[in-house]
């Protein structure tokens, strides 16, 4: 059995369609990356951070990791509140 789709299966599909299909697929693709890249990033800013960091989030098993990375370490914004948190105890007392 041939899984292939050949031209001669669907005569009546003009070429020109077909590209414009291929097209609108690669442009919905291209957005949901876009938006999917824009929300690693600032998930990356918000943590503290570089939002550079949200890039690799493109690469395909560097995403995994980061993921791990970013639910298990420590992150510099809890850093900065633990911190805070001593010097204002420290000056109270």
């Amino acid at each position: 059995m041939n899984a292939c789709v050949t031209a001669q299966q669907f005569p009546h599909i003009e070429p020109v369609f077909v590209i414009l299909i291929a097209f609108v697929v690669a442009s919905v693709v291209m957005v949901i990356l876009a938006v999917k890249l824009l929300i690693c990033c600032k998930i990356f800013a918000n943590a503290g951070y570089s939002w550079a960091l949200g890039l690799l989030m493109l690469i395909p098993i560097v995403n995994i990791i980061m993921i791990f990375y970013l639910a298990f370490a420590d992150w510099p914004v809890n850093k900065e509140l633990r911190e805070m948190k001593q010097r204002l105890s420290d000056a109270s007392d």
